[in-house]
């Protein structure tokens, strides 16, 4: 009985079960965003580095009781699915959307759902794993070209693993996950702790965009801040 006590404690949480709860986020935040048929794939591909894709690359970088890359390519079509369905479910008129996945409005829209989604992560890592990780500003590119960026973070040997999405209209986007090799190894039973909802995250993240916004306007660039991560 003891032996198989110890067993169950010491089942370790590995890469794959840190990108389920990553997974779940996604899905998480997109429903309560107007988008709650979008559906991931089964199966995970091991990958060697992560890229941003077109036709929008959006990207976090975390830190914490682990440090990762968090990059999401979406097409097109998809973006402009998500972010049309966003919008109407806010009460946004139909004819002031816009019409392109390059407008500035698309990507501000993208990067504020990316926002909320690695909030969401960040809680429920903090609520599964008993650990904290913290997240930087989304950075997004909107790309007409078939290019690839490789986004260079200083990971412990790193694991990256991509998540096939599909949208309700059968649109594809992709996730990528890329983060320190590391095992979570549970030594004794807890209590759960409270989990933030939704609402929560997306006041807290709508604050930290008015913030963000200010100090744009006080001369600091995102622009700027994308290069330095990007390492250009």
């Amino acid at each position: 009985m003891n032996k198989l006590a110890t067993a169950k404690r010491s089942r370790a949480i590995t890469t794959e079960e840190v990108l389920l709860i990553l997974c779940h986020s996604v899905t998480d935040v997109l429903s309560n965003a107007g988008n709650n048929k979008v559906e991931y794939s089964p199966m995970v591909q091991k990958i060697n580095k992560t890229c941003l894709r077109p036709d929008i690359g959006c990207f976090v970088l975390f830190d914490g009781g682990f440090s990762g890359l968090v990059i999401i390519n979406f097409t097109a079509e998809s973006a402009m699915e998500i972010y049309r369905k966003y919008l109407l479910s806010m009460g946004m008129p139909e004819d002031e959307l816009a019409q392109l996945h390059t407008s500035d409005d698309v990507g501000n829209v993208m990067g504020e759902i990316m926002n909320q989604i690695v909030g969401d992560f960040t809680n429920k890592v903090r609520h599964q794993l008993r650990t904290s990780i913290t997240q930087s500003q989304p950075k997004m590119m909107a790309m007409n070209k078939q290019v690839q960026i490789s986004v260079n973070t200083t990971l412990d040997q790193p694991q990256s693993r991509r998540v096939t999405f599909n949208t309700e209209k059968n649109n594809i986007f992709y996730l990528e996950l890329s983060m320190d090799k590391t095992e979570f190894i549970k030594l004794h039973d807890f209590d759960d702790l409270e989990l933030e909802s939704p609402d929560d995250i997306l006041t807290m993240n709508t604050n930290q965009n008015t913030s963000s916004e200010s100090s744009v306007a006080n001369g600091n660039s995102e622009h700027d801040d994308l290069m330095n991560d990007l390492g250009i």
